[in-house]
């Protein structure tokens, strides 16, 4: 297939990739942790919430922008955090950053990116988010930190689901590691930069390098080490919700790791209305895990969510078609969103509220 030509479908565009990426790196960035259980569950999970459509409403002029922490997005649907994505094109994070801003939106450009921040950052001039792990090295993160908000990072989002590394069975069998002359960018110079000589490459990057013994004193410091506001990515009760804004945090992704940690673990769109309720208005609620469509992204807001994000249909179109890919996927997703709307009886995409739910959402 040629990498210029797109499905009309999001959901057929990972089938596409498969076909012009290696194995190992399809499976990399397409896999989930043991029986992928979590994986299937995130998609499933929104084909099941409905909506109740309201008629006769005026919808010939929709608005699908918000507003997160001050900054006016032309739609709801950002980039999430993706690493090692010149796997996928060459231009990796710097073609995705430039097709998010391109749609209006923003990347949140992963820690364990393939270009560094500085890179990224010159590559699509404008506000970004940055993604961080607290590593053992703090002076690793502290430094990132700096450097990322010196570039034009407005906020931090703190990954949570990574104490330990899932069981990415695809990577083992595969033996995943990066190729020679790619690096962890953010970290040129350092030793860990790369990715260690052996077939659990990753694994064992993660059990030397992120610390497990993360707490919510580790919060605490990363707010106060930051002159921008933090996010917590991986909250998925309630309980934690609270914790992360008693503990200085400025909003809350409603994650779990794109089934890619904790199998069995609960699907973004069941953890959500629970986050949301608990968070009650006082900061920003995004969810990420298996959006495929525009009416999924109506349906997260109908949830609580002020904003989503996605990794899989942006990476495909990566692969796929570079930098217009990353754009495609977005640009689908926003058509999507809008079209949605009008169908609901709704003009703006702060207005859907829980009563665009059907009751029948959860009996599946």
């Amino acid at each position: 297939m040629s990498r210029q030509v797109l499905p009309s479908r999001i959901d057929e565009w990972e089938d596409a990739a498969r076909a012009v990426l290696p194995e190992a790196v399809f499976d990399y960035f397409a896999g989930g942790a043991e029986d992928e259980v979590t994986l299937r569950a995130n998609r499933m999970a929104w084909q099941h919430v409905f909506l109740r459509p309201r008629v006769l409403v005026d919808v010939s002029d929709v608005d699908t922008s918000v507003t997160l922490l001050g900054q006016r997005l032309a739609h709801p649907v950002l980039l999430a955090p993706a690493a090692f994505q010149r796997l996928a094109n060459e231009e990796g994070e710097c073609a995705s950053a430039r097709a998010a801003r391109r749609s209006g939106t923003l990347i949140v450009a992963s820690s364990l990116a393939t270009f560094s921040v500085e890179e990224i950052s010159s590559a699509a001039p404008g506000p970004f988010w940055l993604q961080v792990y607290v590593f053992r090295n703090r002076d690793l993160t502290r430094e990132l930190v700096g450097r990322a908000i010196a570039a034009g990072a407005t906020a931090l989002c703190l990954t949570v689901t990574v104490p330990v590394q899932g069981g990415r069975e695809r990577d083992a069998r595969n033996r995943f590691s990066l190729p020679p002359g790619m690096e962890m960018a953010n970290f040129r110079g350092y030793a860990q930069a790369h990715l260690p000589a052996n077939g659990a490459a990753l694994a064992s990057y993660i059990h030397f390098e992120f610390d497990a013994s993360l707490s919510w004193k580790d919060l605490d410091w990363l707010c106060a080490i930051s002159s921008v506001p933090v996010l917590v990515k991986g909250i998925m009760t309630p309980e934690d919700a609270c914790l992360a804004l008693e503990h200085g945090a400025a909003g809350v992704i409603v994650s779990n790791h794109g089934g890619r940690q904790l199998d069995g673990a609960e699907p973004t769109a069941i953890a959500l209305p629970q986050v949301a309720k608990a968070i009650g208005g006082r900061a920003p609620v995004l969810v990420d895990g298996g959006i495929r469509r525009g009416s999924d992204v109506v349906k997260a807001l109908a949830l609580g969510a002020n904003a989503v994000l996605i990794a899989r249909p942006y990476l495909w179109g990566l692969a796929l078609a570079g930098e217009d890919g990353v754009l495609a996927a977005l640009e689908q997703l926003r058509a999507e969103t809008a079209r949605t709307l009008a169908l609901v009886g709704i003009t703006r995409a702060t207005e859907v509220g829980r009563e665009l739910l059907s009751s029948a959402a959860w009996k599946w």
